[in-house]
């Protein structure tokens, strides 16, 4: 079996000006070592744009809740300057309703003669466990209420060792790759 060098890689930079049908066509190890870059360069931009948010939270959060003071807010976006930069600071809401106090409500409206719908959104949600548990009847009359969608596929590629590629169930259809 023919084993690719992996020093003739291209790099991560290169591939990005690479034509598609060009990075289709590397051997499936460059691909592997290639994601493997990727995803760790992603996550350290995403550890470093954390600890750049982090301080700069810090170094403007007081300045922050003093101007939200200021406009008699508690949540919402404030703009302030430091300097020639101009700083937005948002503090989103997140408003979160007790369900089981919502349903006892909508009743208390409905048993008042009004329509709880006037007040309260109500939704259903059916958990995919629980309806692949459901006798065949129940899940046939909810087959036309129940929309799949799929995500977005993704792809992890690992390099096999000697070892595991020789003693692999597919070694013959591994092929040599190069």
């Amino acid at each position: 079996m023919m084993v690719v060098p992996l020093s003739n890689r291209p790099t991560l930079d290169a591939v990005r000006r690479m034509p598609v049908g060009e990075v289709i066509a590397l051997p499936a190890e460059h691909l592997a070592l290639l994601q493997t870059d990727a995803r760790e360069a992603l996550d350290a931009a995403r550890r470093q744009l954390d600890w750049i948010e982090a301080a700069i939270a810090l170094r403007y959060e007081q300045r922050a809740i003093a101007a939200r003071g200021a406009a008699g807010k508690d949540t919402g976006t404030v703009r302030f300057a430091d300097g020639a930069v101009t700083v937005v600071a948002e503090l989103p809401k997140r408003v979160e309703w007790d369900q089981g106090r919502l349903a006892a409500l909508a009743e208390q409206i409905r048993a008042g003669g009004e329509d709880p719908t006037e007040y309260v959104e109500v939704s259903f949600k059916v958990p995919e466990r629980a309806y692949a548990a459901w006798p065949e009847r129940i899940r046939q009359a909810f087959e036309p209420a129940r929309i799949v969608r799929t995500g977005r596929p993704s792809y992890r590629l690992t390099i096999l060792s000697e070892t595991a590629r020789r003693d692999s169930p597919h070694a013959g259809s591994l092929g040599s790759i190069g």
